[in-house]
């Protein structure tokens, strides 16, 4: 520990984020990214937006990309803010919108990040069990809280609540800021967006990193109402009033627009993964029912860490994740089907057969 830091960074306990590799020839299945492209229409208005305009800030109000995102879901820019990828957006509601008093409610295998803000914030938190199926169960979250965070789809599970339990939950803690994270709604949930216009404390984050491939851009988004909006904006403009250059402000709003590309893409993500599952069960793995572009895979006769290192051998990465309940799967991203081909290959030279 360095004599340099204040008492705050020496009890951090920072978040891990998945490996980038450095080297060729491997196939990457372990932080959830598309394996196709962003769509054509956000490339071409960032290769054009690539001169001298640079020179100039970007708009710190991102009016035209909030403008481009309150078109695509019926409402205005005044309940939209956007910020450098969700995890920034998801740190600024943490600060703003979360009652430091009462400890926060996540459950216990969710998006690693919830404790690591709450540390960096010094909120205290309670982590809630999921249930034997590894599903949330709302009625745990009608308790005495300073805010609750609820990953839907389920970060690491691909779980997803329906609209009718997210509603209950606004219900349940009508005084407290519920924040639903979207990263993964694309690939087979249904958005709470919508229940945004009655409950006026839910949040709802997005991200344009996964569905959007535009993980390298650094683009999220909350939608929520707009006192909850203002003090994400207050925030944002104490710590970073320029968090989107003009490019990714540019690239994002294209990338919004392009409704049918993500229907496209996210329709193949779907269909590979279905296909998938099935290979994967016939190899005797079990499989967590997933609503995102990733699944969460346990094998009863082999442990994940010998999985995870013979896959490795084998120039193929995916991901075993430290929470005690689930450190005996692995999450993988699902690819095209020609990766995930090589994958069943993989597994199969390292002797896992169809049952």
């Amino acid at each position: 520990m360095s004599r340099f830091w204040n008492p705050l960074v020496a009890d951090l306990h920072p978040y891990i984020p998945g490996e980038q590799p450095h080297f060729t020839d491997i196939l990457k299945l372990n932080t959830n990214e598309l394996p196709y492209g962003p769509s054509p229409a956000a490339l071409s208005v960032m290769q054009e937006g690539c001169n001298d305009s640079l020179r100039l800030y970007p708009d710190p109000t991102a009016r035209d990309l909030r403008q481009s995102i309150a078109s695509v879901y019926d409402t205005v820019p005044e309940r939209v803010f956007v910020g450098n990828g969700s995890d920034e957006v998801l740190a600024h509601a943490f600060r703003a919108l979360i009652a430091p008093e009462a400890p926060m409610l996540f459950a216990d295998v969710s998006y690693g990040f919830y404790p690591v803000y709450c540390g960096l914030f010094g909120q205290p938190y309670q982590e809630i069990p999921l249930n034997e199926r590894f599903e949330i169960d709302i009625e745990d979250y009608a308790i005495p809280c300073g805010g609750i965070a609820i990953a839907n789809p389920n970060a690491n599970t691909g779980h997803a609540l329906s609209l009718g339990a997210i509603s209950r939950l606004a219900t349940l803690q009508p005084d407290r800021t519920i924040i639903i994270d979207e990263a993964y709604v694309d690939f087979g949930a249904e958005s709470a967006v919508s229940l945004t216009r009655e409950h006026d404390n839910l949040l709802v984050v997005q991200t344009l990193s996964k569905s959007r491939a535009l993980a390298g851009l650094r683009v999220g988004y909350a939608i929520g109402h707009p006192d909850l909006i203002e003090g994400l904006i207050r925030v944002k403009d104490s710590f970073n009033s320029y968090p989107l250059s003009r490019l990714a402000q540019a690239g994002a709003s294209a990338a919004i627009a392009d409704t049918a590309w993500l229907i496209s893409t996210t329709g193949r993500v779907m269909a590979s993964r279905d296909r998938f599952v099935q290979a994967m069960s016939g190899l005797g793995f079990d499989i967590l029912p997933s609503c995102a572009n990733f699944v969460l895979v346990h094998h009863p006769a082999h442990k994940a860490g010998d999985l995870l290192a013979g896959l490795r051998e084998r120039h193929i990465i995916v991901r075993q994740l430290s929470a005690p309940r689930i450190r005996d799967w692995l999450r993988i991203t699902i690819g095209t089907d020609d990766e995930m081909s090589r994958l069943i290959e993989a597994l199969a030279s390292m002797g896992l057969t169809a049952r």
